[in-house]
């Protein structure tokens, strides 16, 4: 079992992740010096940690709805620079949202294999665009709560996670550390998966999540996050839904794009480059297209539009990326 505790000299980040962490949290929160804190979290989460909500003093319900809105929400009744995030990627988004605007620092208590925790990329309330992310300065990670969504958006979220580390294989930033991060997560992420529920290890499916959040921190997303937050955003489709819809088809695009990088992903996966797409897919428990998530037909000429306007989709990809190339990546998810 992973048993991971990590001290970032650089950016001062510290990092735990153990089976049984979140009951020890209230103490580990005080030992690091995050006493008093204001919580952040969901109704769903909430009930998980009865002692995290006790030591708070005020906690915060995060509602439905994209990270600007719901940052935007709760940004006024926040009092504290102390912000500990429990919940899902929205809610690790949104405290990292409020206190880059406001100030502050967060520490990120993971609920799903999003990445938030390990990352300082997030959208910020309208009117406050251009200011620098926030990373979490302290991230508990335990991975019972991690793991504990039922088989079917397990997959999908550790499918997002795999994304991560997939789409940052390829960037101009990418380096071998942060290459050999995204590998060892992804080989984990996989194993894990094909292991299936009963014989899984969640430590090492949690241990590769954070692993490939580490490496797209440090070299940036490209064209699989281009296209699949351009879509969440304006299909109002699910997140690690889109992102396990998306990535079988921009990983065989990239095939050719990146033809080192994927071999390197391939074998990662235990799988032929060819067989890349139709292997993620079994990760992911099957094919679904974008439409079973909600995306109409309607939002597809400004889902085009919004992800051709984001410059990492030219400035962080291999090769031209064309109208054309992101029509037919679509039509293929669609």
């Amino acid at each position: 079992m992973a048993d991971v505790r990590w001290r970032d000299g650089e950016t001062g980040r510290s990092v735990f992740l153990r089976e049984g962490l979140l009951a020890e949290t209230p103490a580990l929160l005080a030992h690091e010096g995050w006493d008093p804190y204001e919580l952040l979290t969901t109704e769903r989460a909430r009930g998980k940690s009865p002692a995290l909500v006790d030591g708070a003093g005020r906690v915060h319900l995060i509602p439905q709805g994209q990270v600007p809105d719901v940052a935007a929400a709760v940004i006024d009744d926040v009092g504290s620079d102390r912000l500990v995030a429990f919940g899902g990627g929205r809610v690790i988004d949104a405290a990292k949202a409020i206190a880059a605007v406001r100030g502050g620092a967060v520490a990120a208590i993971p609920t799903t294999l999003s990445g938030a925790e390990m990352t300082a990329i997030h959208r910020l309330p309208a009117g406050h665009e251009g200011i620098a992310g926030v990373r979490p300065a302290l991230v508990i990670a335990d991975p019972a709560p991690m793991t504990s969504l039922p088989e079917p958006q397990l997959r999908a979220t550790a499918l997002n996670a795999l994304a991560h580390g997939a789409d940052c294989l390829y960037t101009p930033l990418a380096d071998e550390l942060s290459r050999s991060a995204a590998l060892a997560g992804a080989h984990r992420i996989a194993r894990e998966l094909d292991a299936g529920p009963d014989r899984r290890s969640r430590s090492e499916l949690a241990f590769g999540a954070i692993l490939c959040g580490q490496a797209i921190d440090a070299a940036g997303l490209a064209i699989h996050h281009v296209i699949s937050q351009s879509t969440v955003r304006v299909c109002d489709t699910p997140h690690a839904e889109t992102n396990a819809a998306l990535l079988p088809v921009v990983m065989d695009e990239m095939r050719s794009r990146a033809p080192e990088q994927i071999e390197r992903l391939a074998a990662a996966l235990d799988c032929e480059p060819e067989e890349i797409r139709a292997r993620i897919e079994a990760l992911g428990g099957g094919r679904r297209g974008l439409s079973e998530l909600g995306a109409s037909d309607d939002c597809r000429e400004p889902l085009i539009e919004t992800a051709l306007a984001r410059p990492e989709l030219e400035a962080m990809t291999p090769g031209e990326v064309t109208r054309a190339d992101v029509e037919r990546i679509l039509a293929e998810a669609w």
